[in-house]
């Protein structure tokens, strides 16, 4: 973790002004797209380039295994860009269950539904269609051994939340009338139509990812960045510059900015 992220994370006093010192970059669900994570890095490194914002920070709203092909190179290149940028990575459903996984090799039955057979596929196994109690047991030992150290050390030490200015950063979103400092996990990974019906004031404007969208969702209190990656190829970063939303998006979409 960069020093920038240290003290952004050791703040005391959160005015919502502040965040206009300070450019997010946050981006959406990748699932394995290996290949749009690093599309999206080099539309945000060129844009950081042209920009020159003073304090450029990239939030990574979690969600970056299964489904997709190349689960395990999305870790390493996420892993590989916090240790030489100001980057916050959060933890998701999706990284919940593999840790699930790892500790009650059943959780496999649930993880498989999800698309975590490909997630083993992308560390070298070679589980069934529908792997018995024996092979859970099996493929959870197998994986921690062919996991790199420092892809258990990066899913195990993945905060679930992150907080600045105007915004609050989190996987799936927050549930309504509980302040945001005592959400529960459960709601921060997996809650749905509470979050996304609701028209209250959040506290803070909400990032999220975790519910797919054809588009990018600007709204006023909550964003949603999650264009399901792995199916349409549509990787959506938001840029936050106090009031102002920027989206940068993989393939020919053109940015679009919104106040």
């Amino acid at each position: 973790m960069r020093g920038l992220i240290r003290r952004l994370m050791g703040q005391t006093s959160d005015p919502a002004h502040e965040d206009d010192e300070v450019c997010i970059y946050a981006v959406g669900d990748i699932h394995g797209r290996a290949d749009l994570l690093q599309e999206i890095c080099a539309r945000i490194d060129a844009d950081i380039r042209k920009r020159r914002p003073a304090q450029p920070v990239q939030v990574f709203l979690g969600d970056y295994i299964d489904r997709g092909p190349a689960s395990r190179d999305v870790i390493t290149l996420l892993d590989r860009r916090r240790r030489t940028q100001d980057v916050v990575c959060l933890l998701g459903n999706h990284e919940a269950c593999l840790l699930d996984f790892l500790v009650n090799a059943d959780m496999l039955a649930q993880w498989r539904q999800f698309g975590g057979l490909q997630t083993l596929m992308s560390y070298g196994l070679s589980p069934s269609a529908n792997p018995d109690a024996d092979e859970r047991r099996a493929l959870a030992r197998q994986l921690i051994r062919q996991m790199p150290p420092a892809h258990l050390t990066f899913l195990r030490t993945l905060p679930v939340s992150w907080s600045y200015g105007r915004y609050f950063f989190v996987h799936a979103g927050v549930r309504p009338g509980i302040a945001l400092a005592q959400q529960r996990k459960e709601d921060l990974l997996w809650i749905r139509d509470d979050f996304l019906l609701s028209e209250d004031d959040f506290g803070k404007v909400v990032v999220h990812g975790h519910t797919p969208v054809h588009a990018a969702e600007l709204l006023r209190n909550r964003i949603n960045v999650d264009t399901g990656a792995y199916a349409t190829g549509r990787l959506t970063c938001v840029k936050l510059e106090g009031p102002r939303r920027t989206l940068l998006m993989t393939g020919h979409q053109q940015p679009a900015s919104h106040i």
